[in-house]
């Protein structure tokens, strides 16, 4: 099909569309919002199980609800999206966690969707090769037109910015085949994001309203906070300054830098009171400069710990073999202070969720604080998976 048949062509989506909010510009205007607190009582849930209506959600009657989030307004729905698929992977693991697993169809990248942890989850599983790519050396509108999904969980200004789309384009998906639903909230570096951002609770508990499946979202929200509450009584009161790197190649000879921000992707670090070593030194994160830095920077530097960050499923043999040994035998790498002292860690991905986040946050703790923590469980998998299932 053409493009210019596609926007000839009747909408064929009448049972999920935009409200009425969304007019002309609305859709990706960037516009401010409430400074994007962190905080998730902020009063913009909605007893989404139910008819009730709340504020930041509504239903009808009809069984017809709607869901409220910058920067795509306010989306209506006739009924609940079965299929759905996001671009990265920190929505896909609140999806799964919304017990909404069988319904997705596709990620961004499948490496960076960690998968892999849910095998510890008792009865919860994704099988990642049973996802769709959207990243075929870019990804075009066809791909969302041959998927056909109820809901597609991205901001669209992410599209827009980051994967080259038009607006036009934008609109015409969401017109054609479903909405956008979703806000950037990984990183708070982007320029283009000059509207309201959404700590991980929040947006998690926005989809929650997308599925109805405020439940599991809540049973979610009081473990998370259990969870914390617990990990953080017991930190010291003085902890490292991190410097989170990505290698820029294997073996490693210089790295993206990541400032530990306020973005869902530094929530672990966040949570452990970690300070950023980086970000004292004016190092700008490579998400807006695309820059590296080298050994003899981070010898400048010289951070508490390295936390060095990959994608995929990173065994501690692994880390071991690839990235620890390396910098040990390494003419520079080997003066740092963290080589020296041991405290090269696993960074872990770069997407998480409400459940990636656990496993992270676990890891981490262990990782900087070994003999608080050593090779304790710090959450319970099958509490996670009895959220997940619905058994709970």
């Amino acid at each position: 099909m053409t493009d210019d048949a596609r926007r000839d062509a009747p909408t064929r989506r009448d049972a999920i569309k935009y409200g009425g909010a969304l007019v002309s510009g609305g859709l990706l205007a960037g516009c401010t919002g409430d400074g994007g607190s962190d905080s998730r009582s902020s009063g913009a849930g909605s007893n989404a199980a139910t008819d009730t209506p709340s504020e930041g959600g509504s239903a009808t009657r009809d069984s017809s609800y709607s869901v409220t989030m910058e920067p795509v307004g306010t989306v209506e729905f006739d009924r609940v999206p079965e299929t759905w698929f996001p671009y990265t992977g920190d929505y896909a693991d609140m999806g799964v966690a919304l017990g909404r697993g069988d319904g997705l169809l596709a990620i961004g990248v499948r490496a960076r969707f960690g998968t892999h942890l849910y095998e510890e989850l008792p009865g919860v599983s994704v099988n990642e090769d049973d996802l769709t790519q959207l990243w075929q050396d870019g990804t075009g509108k066809e791909i969302f037109y041959e998927l056909d999904a109820d809901v597609h969980v991205i901001d669209p200004n992410f599209m827009i910015n980051r994967l080259q789309w038009s607006r036009d384009d934008v609109d015409e998906v969401a017109e054609r085949v479903a909405p956008f639903f979703g806000n950037t909230g990984f990183t708070r570096v982007y320029d283009w994001h000059d509207y309201r951002y959404y700590s991980m609770y929040e947006a998690f508990e926005k989809l929650a309203e997308v599925f109805r499946e405020r439940a599991r979202y809540e049973a979610f929200e009081e473990y998370h906070d259990e969870v914390l509450a617990d990990v953080q009584s017991r930190l010291p009161e003085d902890t490292p300054d991190v410097a989170v790197l990505y290698p820029a190649g294997m073996p490693p000879e210089s790295f993206y830098p990541y400032l530990v921000g306020s973005g869902t992707q530094s929530k672990h670090w966040s949570d452990l009171n970690v300070g950023d070593a980086l970000a004292r030194h004016g190092v700008t994160d490579a998400q807006v400069s695309g820059g590296t830095v080298d050994y003899e920077t981070l010898l400048e530097i010289d951070p508490d710990v390295l936390a060095i960050r990959l994608q995929g499923e990173i065994t501690p043999e692994y880390f071991e073999r690839e990235i620890v040994s390396h910098l040990r035998n390494h003419d520079v790498a080997s003066e740092l202070r963290a080589v020296r002292n041991d405290r090269v860690v696993y960074g872990g991905l770069t997407y998480q969720g409400p459940i990636v986040h656990l496993f992270q946050l676990e890891r981490a703790a262990r990782d900087l604080y070994p003999e608080e923590f050593g090779d304790e469980q710090l959450f319970d998998r099958g509490r996670v998976a009895d959220i997940v299932n619905g058994d709970r």
